[in-house]
């Protein structure tokens, strides 16, 4: 397929402009005037001004910040204390220590009684089923965090306790992560597609004494029988001298059962086809319901302890510096680290990189289509969005079903302002071409963003011109879990886009490129991605292995926190995402270094373990390579076949 101006579009709306000049500038496309009027950061001056005094003033910058938020006990000492440098002691990050806030309060309490949005829809659900759909206003959700809340302490939840949650995009996901916030308790989210192996490693890691799970679901076509793996997964803790004492179960699949008398205080009764459409949707798809297995004394309904639950709970005030919850991001060896994301911290970052990045206003409709069980689900799903006091879509389902145009549809039945998305299901949608996209509207898009990886130009091209319209800025996001929110981004109303580049870096991030001895490179240049002073939303640990933080992040070169990424700088200072560090072979320096740095043998492949993650992908090619099928957790790999064709076909390779 072309470029999409090579199929004879003008390049109106956002203005294009060709650079030309020495090595051949990428083109780049100015902020579109009526977005640059209204935007909180309206010039590419503007901007500078601010990331100076963040980079230079981040106590002053930061501390301007939170006061738009709740802190029960201001911070009684240093506003920021850090050590980057392994040579002279431990990593530490603190910000705001001894300040005290609750995560939970600041992005419901304080939206619903100070700034009287308790009326304001939250999140309009979409189910897998175009017929299946939800809403929940900020005081539905309030009311319902606080049952939960009083359900998770009758149940033994303490501060600093941590709760497994295992579910699908669903309202009771997010109700479940924010009762634990308001608990002081931390979650740990482990994405729904993954495998009862996965999940029973995830709650071994962090110890977590309750998890939290859903009947079943549906994806697309595919029946995902949760709770079976759930079942699994706690077998096998217990098989390990683990024992989890108890599994609180949302009957999702099975809601029809509960009837539509549930008051939206308990558990939000899904709207579904009337009984006549249903059973042909259920014929039509070949829909079953699956027999749901039961531990007397261990499982417990969702449904039924919220009926019993109080609708009021005081929140537990916790340390600016208390942790907030644990991710697992899959590292290159295989064993999952559990990145630590702090209160404060992580509260000012996600609700300040939201509201910039995505140029937030009070009427916008956001959607991410992330599913939570990712860092991006974490900070632009649930934390950033409601933070903000902003209505979201919270979808279930996958682009693709029950066609291509889904999401396309779900645009213009919510009016999404800004929509963010993953490179991968863009260059998905492309190949079916422009039709399933224009046939709808899409007259309410404002900005379009991208996260996951970096996204080649020529979806960059087609998502900018077929889904935008040509008049919608693209926000091209870089970041991590480790990072909480983004790092290297344009903002839409002041930063000229160029097609794959992250362009330039979030308030209060200082990067620099690094050669291989750790020295600073200077304008254009090539080399390791790095940040050489703290974020409020940067991780604070691995939990339980702190010695793995430091060694992972801070080792290779001192001072600086290490992103693993190489990254370019061009002679506009632009900054673009080359790759994972630890996988590139550097053929252009062949001469100098000889034979080292050509591939030994060359395999060919009809595809390859794709997942969401690379990095899981690097590790399961690395293994086949060294003929080890002890490949770690797969669970997430989209075709398992191609594990076994790679092996079945491997190179035979000398030792």
């Amino acid at each position: 397929m072309g470029l999409p101006e090579e199929r004879g579009r003008s390049s109106s709306g956002s203005r294009g402009q060709e650079e030309a000049g020495a090595g051949g500038r990428a083109r780049s496309w100015s902020p579109p005037p009526e977005v640059s009027r209204s935007a909180h950061v309206p010039s590419l001056q503007r901007y500078r001004e601010l990331h100076r005094r963040s980079v230079e003033e981040p106590r002053e910058f930061w501390g301007d910040i939170t006061k738009e938020f709740y802190w029960k006990t201001p911070c009684p000492g240093p506003f920021l204390q850090y050590n980057f440098d392994v040579t002279k002691g431990k990593i530490f990050i603190e910000w705001m220590k001894g300040a005290t806030t609750n995560v939970c309060y600041n992005v419901l309490d304080r939206n619903v009684y100070e700034k009287k949005l308790g009326d304001k829809v939250a999140f309009y659900w979409e189910g897998n089923e175009p017929g299946e759909t939800t809403q929940i206003t900020y005081h539905e959700l309030l009311v319902q965090v606080c049952q939960f809340s009083n359900v998770l302490r009758k149940q033994g939840i303490q501060k600093g306790d941590r709760v497994a949650i295992y579910m699908p995009m669903i309202p009771e996901l997010v109700v479940a992560m924010l009762a634990c916030a308001r608990l002081g308790a931390l979650h740990s989210i482990v994405f729904a597609g993954f495998s009862a192996e996965s999940l029973c490693e995830r709650i071994l890691d962090s110890g977590c004494s309750l998890l939290i799970t859903t009947d079943a679901f549906y994806r697309g076509e595919k029946l995902v029988n949760l709770k079976e793996l759930a079942d699994e997964a706690l077998e096998k803790c217990q098989e390990k001298g683990f024992p989890v004492r108890c599994c609180i179960v949302v009957k999702h699949l099975g809601r029809a059962e509960l009837g539509m008398g549930d008051s939206p205080s308990q558990s939000p009764p899904i709207k579904r086809p009337c009984p006549d459409v249903q059973g042909k949707l259920k014929e039509k798809s070949k829909r079953v319901w699956p027999q749901i297995p039961w531990n007397q004394g261990v499982d417990l309904w969702w449904h039924e302890l919220m009926q019993e639950a109080g609708d009021e709970c005081e929140p537990e005030w916790c340390d600016a510096e208390d942790p907030l919850f644990i991710l697992y991001t899959s590292g290159s060896t295989g064993k999952p680290k559990g990145v630590v994301h702090t209160a404060g911290g992580y509260m000012l970052y996600v609700a300040t990189t939201f509201k910039y990045v995505f140029d937030f206003h009070a009427e916008d409709v956001f959607w991410c289509t992330a599913d939570i069980g990712w860092i991006t689900g974490h900070s632009y799903v649930t934390y950033g969005p409601l933070a903000n006091g902003a209505t979201s879509v919270l979808f279930e389902g996958i682009p693709t079903y029950p066609d291509v145009s889904r999401l396309w549809s779900i645009v213009d039945k919510y009016k999404v302002t800004k929509f963010y998305t993953a490179p991968t299901a863009i260059r998905l949608l492309m190949k079916y071409g422009d039709e399933p996209v224009t046939k709808h509207s899409r007259a309410s898009l404002q900005v379009l963003g991208t996260v996951g990886e970096p996204i080649n130009p020529e979806a960059w091209l087609w998502y900018h011109q077929v889904v935008g319209a040509q008049r919608c800025p693209i926000v091209d996001t870089f970041w991590q879990t480790e990072t909480g929110g983004h790092m290297l981004t344009p903002l839409p109303g002041a930063t000229p886009m160029k097609p794959g580049s992250a362009t330039f870096p979030f308030f209060g991030v200082a990067p620099a490129i690094l050669n291989e001895s750790g020295e600073e490179l200077e304008g254009e240049a090539e080399g390791y991605l790095v940040f050489k002073q703290p974020w409020p939303g940067i991780m604070r640990t691995v939990y339980g292995n702190h010695e793995r933080f430091e060694t992972t992040y801070f080792k290779k070169f001192p001072g600086y926190y290490v992103t693993g990424d190489g990254c370019r700088r061009d002679q506009d200072g632009y900054y673009w995402i080359t790759g994972r560090i630890d996988d590139m072979l550097n053929v252009s320096v062949r001469e100098k270094i000889g034979p080292i740095a050509t591939p030994d043998y060359i395999q060919n492949a009809p595809g390859l373990p794709k997942t969401r993650s690379g990095k899981i992908m690097r590790r399961v090619l690395r293994k086949i390579a060294q003929n080890d099928h002890d490949l770690g957790d797969t669970s997430t790999v989209a075709d398992p076949s191609v594990i076994n064709h790679l092996f079945s076909h491997r190179c035979l390779t000398t030792q």
